[in-house]
Protein backbone atom coordinates (compact mmCIF):
# COMPACT_ATOMS: atom_id res chain seq x y z
CA UNK A 1 0.00 0.00 0.00
CA UNK A 2 1.07 3.59 -0.51
CA UNK A 3 2.08 6.04 2.22
CA UNK A 4 -0.88 8.38 1.81
CA UNK A 5 -2.04 10.02 5.01
CA UNK A 6 -5.83 10.18 4.66
CA UNK A 7 -7.67 13.47 4.93
CA UNK A 8 -10.16 13.48 7.79
CA UNK A 9 -13.62 14.94 7.41
CA UNK A 10 -14.49 16.00 10.93
CA UNK A 11 -17.20 17.54 13.05
CA UNK A 12 -15.15 20.74 13.05
CA UNK A 13 -15.59 20.96 9.28
CA UNK A 14 -19.33 20.38 9.54
CA UNK A 15 -19.51 23.14 12.13
CA UNK A 16 -18.41 25.56 9.39
CA UNK A 17 -21.30 24.57 7.12
CA UNK A 18 -23.51 27.58 6.31
CA UNK A 19 -26.21 27.15 3.64
CA UNK A 20 -25.97 29.73 0.88
CA UNK A 21 -27.13 30.34 -2.67
CA UNK A 22 -23.66 29.32 -3.88
CA UNK A 23 -24.13 25.77 -2.53
CA UNK A 24 -27.88 25.27 -3.07
CA UNK A 25 -29.51 23.65 -6.08
CA UNK A 26 -32.29 25.64 -7.77
CA UNK A 27 -35.94 25.18 -6.82
CA UNK A 28 -37.57 21.94 -8.01
CA UNK A 29 -38.90 21.60 -11.53
CA UNK A 30 -42.49 20.77 -12.37
CA UNK A 31 -43.53 17.42 -10.91
CA UNK A 32 -43.71 14.77 -12.16
CA UNK A 33 -40.65 15.50 -14.26
CA UNK A 34 -40.29 14.19 -17.83
CA UNK A 35 -38.88 10.66 -17.75
CA UNK A 36 -35.89 9.46 -19.74
CA UNK A 37 -37.30 5.91 -19.78
CA UNK A 38 -41.12 5.78 -19.69
CA UNK A 39 -41.39 2.48 -17.81
CA UNK A 40 -38.15 2.38 -15.85
CA UNK A 41 -36.57 4.32 -13.01
CA UNK A 42 -33.02 5.51 -13.60
CA UNK A 43 -30.45 6.80 -11.14
CA UNK A 44 -26.66 7.12 -10.60
CA UNK A 45 -25.74 8.20 -14.13
CA UNK A 46 -22.22 8.46 -15.60
CA UNK A 47 -20.76 9.07 -19.07
CA UNK A 48 -18.50 6.73 -20.96
CA UNK A 49 -15.30 8.76 -20.85
CA UNK A 50 -12.56 9.19 -23.36
CA UNK A 51 -9.15 8.63 -21.81
CA UNK A 52 -8.74 12.40 -21.27
CA UNK A 53 -11.79 12.31 -18.98
CA UNK A 54 -14.26 13.98 -21.33
CA UNK A 55 -17.59 12.33 -22.23
CA UNK A 56 -17.20 10.12 -25.29
CA UNK A 57 -19.22 11.03 -28.39
CA UNK A 58 -20.11 8.42 -31.02
CA UNK A 59 -22.30 9.05 -34.08
CA UNK A 60 -23.19 12.47 -32.71
CA UNK A 61 -24.29 11.22 -29.26
CA UNK A 62 -22.68 11.39 -25.86
CA UNK A 63 -22.68 7.85 -24.46
CA UNK A 64 -23.92 7.36 -20.91
CA UNK A 65 -24.64 4.57 -18.48
CA UNK A 66 -27.18 4.52 -15.69
CA UNK A 67 -28.71 2.16 -13.19
CA UNK A 68 -32.23 1.17 -14.23
CA UNK A 69 -35.10 -0.90 -12.86
CA UNK A 70 -38.83 -1.25 -13.65
CA UNK A 71 -40.83 1.68 -12.25
CA UNK A 72 -43.07 -0.42 -10.01
CA UNK A 73 -43.52 -1.00 -6.30
CA UNK A 74 -41.58 0.85 -3.62
CA UNK A 75 -38.72 2.87 -5.18
CA UNK A 76 -36.26 1.52 -2.59
CA UNK A 77 -36.77 -1.99 -3.97
CA UNK A 78 -35.07 -0.95 -7.22
CA UNK A 79 -31.66 -1.68 -5.69
CA UNK A 80 -32.53 -5.39 -5.60
CA UNK A 81 -32.99 -5.61 -9.39
CA UNK A 82 -30.70 -2.85 -10.69
CA UNK A 83 -29.15 -3.27 -14.15
CA UNK A 84 -26.73 -1.15 -16.15
CA UNK A 85 -28.41 0.61 -19.09
CA UNK A 86 -26.74 2.33 -22.05
CA UNK A 87 -28.09 5.73 -23.14
CA UNK A 88 -27.29 8.19 -25.90
CA UNK A 89 -27.66 11.94 -25.44
CA UNK A 90 -27.76 14.63 -28.12
CA UNK A 91 -29.51 17.95 -28.68
CA UNK A 92 -32.80 16.11 -29.09
CA UNK A 93 -32.62 14.42 -25.70
CA UNK A 94 -31.99 10.87 -24.52
CA UNK A 95 -32.12 7.60 -26.45
CA UNK A 96 -32.44 4.17 -24.84
CA UNK A 97 -29.69 1.88 -26.19
CA UNK A 98 -30.59 -1.18 -24.09
CA UNK A 99 -28.99 -3.13 -21.27
CA UNK A 100 -25.21 -2.99 -21.06
CA UNK A 101 -24.90 -6.73 -20.30
CA UNK A 102 -27.07 -9.73 -21.19
CA UNK A 103 -29.06 -11.51 -18.48
CA UNK A 104 -26.86 -13.49 -16.10
CA UNK A 105 -23.55 -12.20 -17.44
CA UNK A 106 -22.42 -9.97 -14.57
CA UNK A 107 -20.77 -11.38 -11.46
CA UNK A 108 -23.47 -10.22 -9.04
CA UNK A 109 -27.17 -10.86 -8.64
CA UNK A 110 -27.52 -7.23 -9.74
CA UNK A 111 -25.31 -4.39 -10.93
CA UNK A 112 -24.58 -1.24 -8.96
CA UNK A 113 -22.76 1.97 -9.85
CA UNK A 114 -19.43 2.32 -11.59
CA UNK A 115 -17.70 4.13 -14.42
CA UNK A 116 -16.57 3.48 -17.99
CA UNK A 117 -13.79 4.50 -20.36
CA UNK A 118 -13.49 4.08 -24.12
CA UNK A 119 -10.22 2.46 -25.14
CA UNK A 120 -8.17 3.09 -28.33
CA UNK A 121 -8.65 -0.54 -29.41
CA UNK A 122 -12.40 -0.09 -29.84
CA UNK A 123 -13.44 -1.59 -26.50
CA UNK A 124 -15.02 0.01 -23.43
CA UNK A 125 -13.75 -0.77 -19.93
CA UNK A 126 -16.92 -1.00 -17.85
CA UNK A 127 -16.12 -0.90 -14.14
CA UNK A 128 -19.11 -1.78 -11.96
CA UNK A 129 -20.12 -3.01 -8.53
CA UNK A 130 -21.04 -6.69 -8.46
CA UNK A 131 -23.69 -6.68 -5.72
CA UNK A 132 -24.51 -10.08 -4.28
CA UNK A 133 -23.54 -13.25 -6.11
CA UNK A 134 -24.71 -14.56 -9.45
CA UNK A 135 -27.46 -17.14 -8.95
CA UNK A 136 -28.05 -16.48 -5.23
CA UNK A 137 -31.59 -17.38 -4.09
CA UNK A 138 -32.21 -13.91 -2.60
CA UNK A 139 -30.31 -10.64 -2.78
CA UNK A 140 -27.38 -10.29 -0.40
CA UNK A 141 -25.16 -7.26 0.07
CA UNK A 142 -21.65 -8.45 -0.68
CA UNK A 143 -19.86 -5.99 -2.96
CA UNK A 144 -16.83 -6.36 -5.23
CA UNK A 145 -15.47 -4.28 -8.09
CA UNK A 146 -15.68 -5.98 -11.47
CA UNK A 147 -14.67 -5.11 -15.02
CA UNK A 148 -15.94 -6.16 -18.43
CA UNK A 149 -14.45 -4.89 -21.67
CA UNK A 150 -17.01 -5.21 -24.48
CA UNK A 151 -16.41 -4.06 -28.03
CA UNK A 152 -18.16 -0.85 -29.05
CA UNK A 153 -20.32 -1.58 -32.10
CA UNK A 154 -21.50 1.10 -34.54
CA UNK A 155 -22.88 -0.88 -37.47
CA UNK A 156 -25.95 0.33 -39.39
CA UNK A 157 -25.73 3.72 -37.70
CA UNK A 158 -26.57 2.25 -34.27
CA UNK A 159 -24.48 2.16 -31.12
CA UNK A 160 -24.27 -0.97 -28.96
CA UNK A 161 -21.89 -2.92 -26.76
CA UNK A 162 -21.06 -6.51 -27.67
CA UNK A 163 -22.47 -9.08 -25.23
CA UNK A 164 -19.60 -11.59 -25.38
CA UNK A 165 -17.18 -9.81 -23.01
CA UNK A 166 -15.56 -11.66 -20.13
CA UNK A 167 -16.32 -10.39 -16.61
CA UNK A 168 -13.66 -10.48 -13.93
CA UNK A 169 -13.35 -9.38 -10.31
CA UNK A 170 -10.58 -6.80 -10.02
CA UNK A 171 -10.89 -5.43 -6.46
CA UNK A 172 -12.38 -6.50 -3.15
CA UNK A 173 -12.02 -5.28 0.41
CA UNK A 174 -8.81 -6.48 2.06
CA UNK A 175 -10.58 -7.04 5.40
CA UNK A 176 -7.79 -5.14 7.20
CA UNK A 177 -7.63 -1.50 6.17
CA UNK A 178 -11.15 -1.76 4.74
CA UNK A 179 -13.95 -3.69 6.39
CA UNK A 180 -15.45 -6.59 4.45
CA UNK A 181 -18.55 -5.61 2.48
CA UNK A 182 -20.13 -9.04 2.85
CA UNK A 183 -23.40 -8.68 4.74
CA UNK A 184 -26.16 -11.13 3.92
CA UNK A 185 -28.96 -8.90 5.21
CA UNK A 186 -29.30 -5.13 5.13
CA UNK A 187 -30.51 -2.24 3.04
CA UNK A 188 -28.95 0.72 1.23
CA UNK A 189 -27.65 3.19 3.81
CA UNK A 190 -27.18 0.52 6.50
CA UNK A 191 -24.46 -1.69 5.04
CA UNK A 192 -20.70 -1.60 4.75
CA UNK A 193 -19.40 -0.51 1.36
CA UNK A 194 -16.88 -1.51 -1.26
CA UNK A 195 -18.48 -0.14 -4.40
CA UNK A 196 -18.91 2.66 -6.97
CA UNK A 197 -15.55 2.40 -8.80
CA UNK A 198 -14.66 5.77 -10.31
CA UNK A 199 -11.97 5.68 -13.03
CA UNK A 200 -9.61 8.51 -13.88
CA UNK A 201 -6.24 9.01 -15.54
CA UNK A 202 -3.80 11.42 -13.89
CA UNK A 203 -2.84 13.92 -16.61
CA UNK A 204 0.47 14.58 -14.85
CA UNK A 205 1.67 10.97 -14.89
CA UNK A 206 -0.59 9.14 -17.33
CA UNK A 207 -1.34 6.53 -14.65
CA UNK A 208 -4.81 5.07 -14.23
CA UNK A 209 -6.59 4.98 -10.88
CA UNK A 210 -9.87 3.77 -9.46
CA UNK A 211 -11.62 5.40 -6.51
CA UNK A 212 -13.87 3.16 -4.41
CA UNK A 213 -16.46 3.97 -1.75
CA UNK A 214 -15.35 1.89 1.23
CA UNK A 215 -15.87 1.41 4.98
CA UNK A 216 -13.36 1.55 7.82
CA UNK A 217 -13.77 0.66 11.48
CA UNK A 218 -15.14 3.21 13.95
CA UNK A 219 -16.04 2.37 17.58
CA UNK A 220 -18.47 -0.57 17.35
CA UNK A 221 -19.56 0.26 13.80
CA UNK A 222 -18.10 1.73 10.65
CA UNK A 223 -17.58 5.01 8.86
CA UNK A 224 -17.29 5.98 5.23
CA UNK A 225 -13.99 6.25 3.39
CA UNK A 226 -12.61 6.77 -0.11
CA UNK A 227 -10.12 4.12 -1.24
CA UNK A 228 -7.76 4.49 -4.18
CA UNK A 229 -6.33 1.73 -6.34
CA UNK A 230 -3.52 2.13 -8.87
CA UNK A 231 -3.23 0.28 -12.16
CA UNK A 232 -0.55 -2.36 -11.75
CA UNK A 233 0.20 -4.42 -14.85
CA UNK A 234 -2.95 -6.37 -15.65
CA UNK A 235 -4.41 -5.71 -12.20
CA UNK A 236 -4.94 -3.07 -9.53
CA UNK A 237 -3.08 -2.33 -6.30
CA UNK A 238 -5.28 -1.17 -3.44
CA UNK A 239 -3.90 1.75 -1.44
CA UNK A 240 -4.52 3.55 1.83
CA UNK A 241 -7.65 5.71 2.11
CA UNK A 242 -7.60 9.16 0.54
CA UNK A 243 -10.28 10.33 2.97
CA UNK A 244 -12.17 9.06 6.00
CA UNK A 245 -15.32 10.53 7.54
CA UNK A 246 -13.91 10.75 11.05
CA UNK A 247 -16.99 9.56 12.95
CA UNK A 248 -19.30 11.98 11.15
CA UNK A 249 -20.71 9.83 8.34
CA UNK A 250 -21.04 6.12 7.62
CA UNK A 251 -21.76 6.16 3.89
CA UNK A 252 -19.70 8.03 1.32
CA UNK A 253 -20.79 7.22 -2.25
CA UNK A 254 -19.68 7.72 -5.86
CA UNK A 255 -16.19 9.21 -5.28
CA UNK A 256 -14.59 10.75 -8.34
CA UNK A 257 -11.78 13.15 -9.23
CA UNK A 258 -11.86 16.08 -11.64
CA UNK A 259 -8.64 17.91 -12.48
CA UNK A 260 -9.14 21.66 -13.00
CA UNK A 261 -6.41 24.32 -13.18
CA UNK A 262 -3.86 21.72 -12.02
CA UNK A 263 -5.85 21.06 -8.85
CA UNK A 264 -7.33 17.63 -8.06
CA UNK A 265 -10.93 17.91 -6.90
CA UNK A 266 -12.21 14.86 -5.03
CA UNK A 267 -16.02 14.79 -5.05
CA UNK A 268 -18.43 12.36 -3.39
CA UNK A 269 -22.07 12.29 -2.30
CA UNK A 270 -23.82 11.29 0.88
CA UNK A 271 -27.33 11.41 2.29
CA UNK A 272 -28.48 13.33 5.35
CA UNK A 273 -29.51 10.19 7.21
CA UNK A 274 -25.97 8.82 6.82
CA UNK A 275 -24.50 11.39 9.20
CA UNK A 276 -23.81 10.83 12.90
CA UNK A 277 -26.25 11.90 14.20
CA UNK A 278 -28.75 11.77 11.31
CA UNK A 279 -29.48 15.17 9.74
CA UNK A 280 -26.27 16.67 11.13
CA UNK A 281 -25.67 17.93 7.57
CA UNK A 282 -27.70 17.92 4.35
CA UNK A 283 -27.87 15.38 1.57
CA UNK A 284 -25.35 16.75 -0.86
CA UNK A 285 -22.34 16.75 -3.12
CA UNK A 286 -19.22 17.25 -1.03
CA UNK A 287 -15.61 17.76 -2.01
CA UNK A 288 -11.96 18.23 -1.10
CA UNK A 289 -9.04 19.54 -3.17
CA UNK A 290 -5.33 18.74 -3.38
CA UNK A 291 -2.24 19.40 -5.52
CA UNK A 292 -1.98 15.68 -6.41
CA UNK A 293 -4.34 12.69 -6.54
CA UNK A 294 -2.98 11.40 -3.21
CA UNK A 295 -3.29 14.70 -1.35
CA UNK A 296 -2.95 16.43 0.97
CA UNK A 297 -6.68 17.18 0.67
CA UNK A 298 -8.48 20.17 2.17
CA UNK A 299 -12.27 20.61 2.33
CA UNK A 300 -13.99 22.84 -0.19
CA UNK A 301 -15.81 25.86 1.19
CA UNK A 302 -14.47 25.08 4.66
CA UNK A 303 -17.05 22.40 5.38
CA UNK A 304 -16.76 20.23 2.27
CA UNK A 305 -20.28 21.08 1.09
CA UNK A 306 -20.47 21.83 -2.64
CA UNK A 307 -24.16 21.33 -3.47
CA UNK A 308 -27.27 20.66 -1.38
CA UNK A 309 -30.97 20.43 -2.14
CA UNK A 310 -33.27 23.34 -1.31
CA UNK A 311 -34.24 23.10 2.39
CA UNK A 312 -37.92 22.67 1.56
CA UNK A 313 -37.11 19.55 -0.47
CA UNK A 314 -34.16 17.91 1.35
CA UNK A 315 -34.20 14.70 -0.72
CA UNK A 316 -35.04 16.21 -4.11
CA UNK A 317 -31.96 15.08 -6.05
CA UNK A 318 -28.99 12.82 -5.39
CA UNK A 319 -25.94 10.99 -6.79
CA UNK A 320 -24.44 14.10 -8.41
CA UNK A 321 -21.44 13.58 -10.65
CA UNK A 322 -19.11 16.40 -11.74
CA UNK A 323 -17.92 16.09 -15.34
CA UNK A 324 -14.63 17.32 -16.76
CA UNK A 325 -16.37 20.43 -18.16
CA UNK A 326 -17.87 21.09 -14.67
CA UNK A 327 -21.40 20.10 -15.59
CA UNK A 328 -23.12 18.40 -12.67
CA UNK A 329 -25.53 15.54 -13.39
CA UNK A 330 -27.77 13.83 -10.84
CA UNK A 331 -31.16 12.15 -10.63
CA UNK A 332 -34.48 13.24 -9.15
CA UNK A 333 -35.10 11.34 -5.95
CA UNK A 334 -37.95 12.23 -3.54
CA UNK A 335 -39.99 15.41 -3.63
CA UNK A 336 -40.85 15.38 0.06
CA UNK A 337 -41.58 18.26 2.40
CA UNK A 338 -41.54 18.80 6.14
CA UNK A 339 -38.25 17.02 6.73
CA UNK A 340 -39.68 13.51 6.53
CA UNK A 341 -38.14 10.77 4.39
CA UNK A 342 -40.34 9.22 1.73
CA UNK A 343 -37.85 6.36 1.55
CA UNK A 344 -39.54 5.09 4.71
CA UNK A 345 -43.11 5.77 3.54
CA UNK A 346 -45.50 3.17 2.17
CA UNK A 347 -45.17 2.05 -1.45
CA UNK A 348 -47.95 4.24 -2.89
CA UNK A 349 -46.84 7.42 -1.11
CA UNK A 350 -43.19 6.81 -1.89
CA UNK A 351 -43.89 6.03 -5.55
CA UNK A 352 -45.99 9.22 -5.94
CA UNK A 353 -43.13 11.35 -4.66
CA UNK A 354 -40.27 9.61 -6.48
CA UNK A 355 -38.64 11.13 -9.56
CA UNK A 356 -36.64 8.26 -11.03
CA UNK A 357 -35.25 10.34 -13.88
CA UNK A 358 -32.43 12.75 -14.68
CA UNK A 359 -32.30 16.02 -12.71
CA UNK A 360 -31.75 19.38 -14.38
CA UNK A 361 -28.07 19.67 -15.32
CA UNK A 362 -26.17 22.23 -13.24
CA UNK A 363 -22.71 23.74 -13.60
CA UNK A 364 -20.00 24.51 -11.06
CA UNK A 365 -17.49 27.33 -10.84
CA UNK A 366 -14.24 26.37 -9.09
CA UNK A 367 -11.75 28.82 -7.62
CA UNK A 368 -9.17 27.09 -5.47
CA UNK A 369 -11.02 25.86 -2.38
CA UNK A 370 -14.17 27.84 -3.21
CA UNK A 371 -17.05 26.63 -5.34
CA UNK A 372 -20.39 27.98 -6.49
CA UNK A 373 -23.36 26.79 -8.51
CA UNK A 374 -23.71 28.66 -11.79
CA UNK A 375 -27.40 29.43 -12.40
Amino acid sequence: MNDVRPARWTRRHLGMLTPSAATTAPAPPAWPAPRVLPHDDIWDMWPIQDEDGSPSTVLGQELWMTLAAPAAGHPEERHDVARLRLLGRDAGGWTDLGNVFPDGASLGSREWSGSAVRRPDGTVSVFYTAAGRRGEPRPTFSQRVAEARPRLLTGDGRVALAWDAEHREILASDGVTYLPADEVDGAPGRIRAFRDPGWFRDPATGREHLLVAASVAWQDGFMGAVAIADADGDGWSLGEPLLVADGVNHEIERPHIVVHDSTYYLFFVTQRLGFHPPDAAPTGLYGFAAPSPTGPYEPLNGSGLVLANPPEHPDLAYAWLVLSDLRVVGFLNYRSTGGGSLAKAGPLEARAGFGGTVAPVLRLALDGLSTSVVV
